[in-house]
């Protein structure tokens, strides 16, 4: 992998209804330009996303295995669904998603997202060498020829997210509508996900798509010495162990320790981003009680301090389908094709979410970090400082984070650093 961390958020949402008949491909948008943003709000979202992303995790981390989500991403997909959602449909999201997506909060997300893009430059590291970052958060539209959307949901879109409208036929050219969305999230996420949206995914049912992407390239703000990688010893959660390439490297970096616990956060060049690593004494009694306030108090209590760091090389991956846990969490109605109400898209036809996949993969390594995520919500009708030791060889978390922000971009945990994505 080049020297670099290359982190991709992408998000599908798929929203379908009865047929019309439409041709072509044209593109529109509301004549508005993205709204301002208070740096403030972007705080106020990565808060909401963070709560959001944790209760998703304690669902998901039920199950045995190592794991990587995006709550950024899901986030962001199920926000452009909610700006047209109305009534019950609307509240529950707002609830599910701690209000980052509420009409009146409309500016926290794209406060967020117009942070996140301002995080690109040329930045040089202590040897004098220029290294690029580049984080590029693209949204777009795929709808429906022949459709007709709300005002209000367009100019939502584009003072939201940036967003405009591309307008396909789903209903007689189905594979032509599929391979092109799959080809824009190919195209911005630097092929890490050639194909978002497996056949059958999209319907002649379908009539929106709505998707954003996010790219992350850059490089550890201190690479390890991959002269210094060995095999070391694992233990796993049962007390068997295994043997993996454990990295090394002696550095200054933000530690902190607590009851059970000890942290780290691993900075990327430029500052503005970083990955922070938990590692509890008992990972799934930790796990049961983790919350956003101690998250916070976790990434509060990180000061600098002379690390002896051994971290594992390791590349995961994680399929969920997402709609039952959704559901479960407190968002039900939107599932409901008989009460659902989706009309501030469109008043054409009901409108209600029947699925959602996401997908996430992570592999880090002296350099860096490459991941990738994507979201598919488909829609029918209806001083001195002290020395401390961190030898990562035991099951632990990690968070990639926007450092300002606070936003959690991944989320994860890594049982098993053996088994390869």
């Amino acid at each position: 992998m080049n020297r670099r961390i290359a982190v991709v958020l992408a998000l599908i949402v798929t929203i379908s209804a009865a047929c019309t008949s439409a041709e072509g491909i044209e593109f529109a948008r509301a004549d508005l330009s993205r709204a301002s943003a208070a740096p403030a709000d972007a705080a106020l979202a990565a808060d909401a996303i963070n709560t959001f992303g944790l209760d998703l995790y304690r669902v998901l981390a039920a199950e045995e295995g190592n794991l990587v989500v995006s709550p950024a991403s899901i986030a962001l997909a199920l926000a452009m669904a909610r700006a047209g959602a109305r009534g019950t449909t609307a509240a529950e999201m707002d609830a599910v998603l701690y209000e980052v997506a509420r009409d009146a909060n409309a500016g926290w997300l794209n406060a967020l997202d117009q942070a996140l893009a301002g995080r690109s430059g040329t930045f040089r590291d202590d040897s004098g060498d220029d290294h690029d970052v580049t984080l590029r958060v693209a949204n777009s539209t795929f709808g429906q020829r022949g459709m007709s959307l709300e005002a209000a949901y367009l100019e939502a879109l584009a003072t939201r997210f940036g967003s405009g409208l591309r307008l396909v036929d789903y209903v007689t050219e189905t594979e032509a509508a599929r391979r092109l969305i799959n080809g824009w999230v190919d195209e911005q996420t630097e092929h890490r996900i050639p194909e978002l949206l497996v056949p059958g995914i999209v319907t002649s049912d379908t009539r929106l798509t709505l998707v954003n992407a996010i790219y992350l390239n850059a490089p550890w703000q201190t690479p390890f010495p991959a002269s210094a990688t060995k095999a070391r010893t694992f233990t796993l959660a049962d007390g068997s162990t295994v043997e993996v390439p454990m990295m090394a490297v002696t550095t200054t970096l933000p530690y902190s320790a607590g009851g059970g616990w000890q942290a780290v956060e691993l900075p990327y060049i430029g500052g503005s981003l970083g990955m922070t690593v938990i590692v509890p004494d008992d990972l799934a009694a930790f796990e049961a009680t983790l919350g956003a306030d101690q998250l916070a108090e976790i990434v509060g209590a990180l000061t600098e301090h002379n690390v002896i760091l051994g971290f594992p090389k390791f590349g995961i991956e994680t399929k969920a389908m997402l709609a039952d846990v959704l559901a479960a969490l407190g968002m039900p109605t939107a599932f409901d094709p008989d009460r659902a109400d989706f009309s501030g898209i469109t008043t054409d036809e009901a409108l209600y979410i029947s699925d959602v996949v996401h997908q996430a993969n992570i592999d880090v390594d002296e350099k860096g970090t490459e991941a990738a995520a994507a979201t598919a919500v488909v829609m029918r009708a209806g001083g001195s400082p002290e020395s401390v030791t961190l030898r990562v060889d035991r099951p632990f978390l990690f968070l990639l984070r926007d450092v300002p922000t606070g936003a959690v971009l991944f989320l994860g945990r890594v049982v098993d650093p053996s088994i390869g994505s």
